[in-house]
């Protein structure tokens, strides 16, 4: 690892900080203005920049700046004795990763820059596996199955029917299947169905001639001849106006059909993938799809899964997007807690892939700090969070039995899904909520921090500070069988800090 750099005018700040940070094992190289870092920086580079703000010789908003130009994912950490509005506001647009006033707690600040060291090790690992930016992302057993069931229909033309929740992907779906076949070169062409108007639709999908309505000043060419060589995409095709429906289904039969206004019959070399969030068996049903139609299109089925169904994904996928907000924005990639991972990966996300990408473009632009914490996330997840366990998993579709194999082959075709839990004849109990489980610990904490304070037991704080500190390092070496490394990495803290911990709260007795 490379060496923490700390610059300061001051001799007793890089005093303190080189000896605190020689006990926590760690490299110090001390500098005493920013002219000295620069010059340093042609032929090195620190693991993480600590440095004043106000220097003789050029500012630490100037050396920032300056740094950050040169390595952008270097963490710096902005530290002054003038805790004013001004100089925070800097730190942060300059793409700080923290900001710490003097005088500041010794211990914080060394917590501060730990944490900051594991972030510059965890980007750098990103960096190295991450290269390439892959067109989806999952690791979840789920999405592992999407993948597979793409990789298999990547030398078909076969039609395809994508099912799932509103913006859980099925565009991108579409576009991996397109990537991935004989089509590639053709065009890609998307149309969705539910956002364009009932007397609008037709000309969209099949043109319309000159004449043929009021405003049809020229002959256009609709969808179909658009994507010819290629695939056109039907999203929401469950609200497709039934006439539509039969024209759509004699296309789908013979590759024939007719501009509006027109007479001469056109073919189109297309293939079709739609995609909805309705059960198409009940809209059949209900009398609203067509039968023929669905079933014209239900050759292979593939149920994209909802995000609650790939919770494992929800980091990846959160600074993936974070990353890509800040580069759409033009600003530094802000940085997320895993407390505030936490906090997400218990929200139910009824929008999704893309309430997630949303709630990043918002974190980019609203979170005060370039690290993201719990705290700051927004509103709806703070106060309106529905914690894991409160709902359970949605019934699956008819045509989707629990517990179905992976390929199924019958006469609605070929469903490709990811297995869902069968329904049970009697209700299942749901497990306690990690909040109403938060909520339990904290009452009993308050409980005995009022009990010691009523009985004026001195050192309250140390005493339950150190209880609890002692329970969850046992509870972490419990879970890795006493490997110290491994505990300090579920609990977010370095060796060494466990290591000290284990020394001061006696727990190697």
């Amino acid at each position: 690892m490379k060496p923490i750099w700390i610059v300061d005018d001051d001799h007793s700040i890089r005093f303190v900080l080189e000896k605190a940070l020689a006990r926590e094992e760690l490299v110090v190289r001390s500098f005493a203005s920013a002219r000295e870092v620069l010059a340093a920086l042609e032929d090195d580079e620190p693991q993480v920049l600590v440095s004043d703000i106000r220097m003789p010789g050029g500012s630490g908003i100037e050396l920032l700046g300056k740094v950050k130009a040169k390595h952008p994912g270097l963490p710096v950490i902005v530290m002054t004795a003038y805790s004013d509005l001004d100089s925070a506001v800097s730190a942060f647009q300059g793409g700080a990763f923290e900001y710490l006033p003097k005088p500041f707690d010794v211990p914080k600040a060394v917590e501060l820059i730990r944490r900051a060291v594991e972030e510059s090790l965890r980007e750098a690992v990103r960096e190295t596996t991450h290269g390439q930016v892959p067109e989806m992302l999952g690791q979840a057993p789920a999405m592992q199955d999407v993948f597979r069931a793409i990789g298999r229909l990547s030398q078909s033309n076969v039609t395809v029917l994508i099912t799932g929740e509103s913006g859980s992907g099925k565009e991108l779906v579409a576009q991996a299947l397109h990537k991935h076949s004989p089509r590639a070169d053709g065009p890609f062409v998307a149309i969705n169905t539910a956002a364009i108007p009932k007397d609008l639709l037709e000309s969209e999908l099949f043109g319309h001639e000159r004449g043929a309505f009021t405003g049809a000043q020229t002959m256009r060419r609709g969808r179909f001849e658009q994507a010819d060589g290629g695939t056109l995409f039907l999203d929401e095709i469950g609200d497709m106006p039934f006439d539509l429906q039969t024209r759509l289904l004699r296309v789908l039969s013979d590759g024939q059909f007719y501009r509006v206004g027109g007479h001469q019959p056109l073919k189109s070399n297309v293939r079709v993938i739609a995609a909805t969030h309705q059960n198409l068996e009940e809209r059949v049903k209900a009398g609203a799809f067509r039968e023929d139609l669905f079933h014209r299109l239900n050759v292979i089925r593939l149920r994209l899964p909802a995000l609650r169904e790939r919770r494992e994904d929800i980091p990846v996928l959160t600074r993936f997007f974070l990353t890509k907000s800040a580069k759409d924005l033009g600003v530094d990639a802000k940085r997320i807690t895993e407390g505030a991972l936490a906090r997400l990966m218990a929200f139910e996300f009824p929008g999704n892939v893309r309430q997630l990408e949303n709630i990043c473009h918002w974190l980019t632009v609203m979170a005060p700090a370039q690290v993201i914490e719990a705290k700051d996330l927004p509103p709806e997840l703070l106060a309106g969070n529905v914690p894991v366990g409160l709902h359970a998993a949605p019934a699956p579709m008819p045509s989707e039995p629990g517990a179905a194999p992976l390929l199924q082959e019958g006469g609605a075709g070929i469903a490709v899904q990811s297995p869902v839990a069968a329904p049970s004849a009697a209700p299942v109990p749901l497990p306690a909520s990690p909040l109403a489980a938060a909520v339990d610990w904290l009452a009993e904490l308050e409980r005995e921090a009022r009990r010691l304070l009523d009985a004026g037991s001195p050192d309250v704080w140390d005493q339950l500070t150190r209880q609890f500190e002692g329970k969850l390092i046992l509870t972490a070496l419990d879970t890795t069988r006493g490997r110290r490394i491994e505990a300090a990495q579920k609990l977010g803290i370095g060796r060494n800090t466990i290591t000290r911990k284990i020394q001061d709260l006696g727990l190697d007795d």
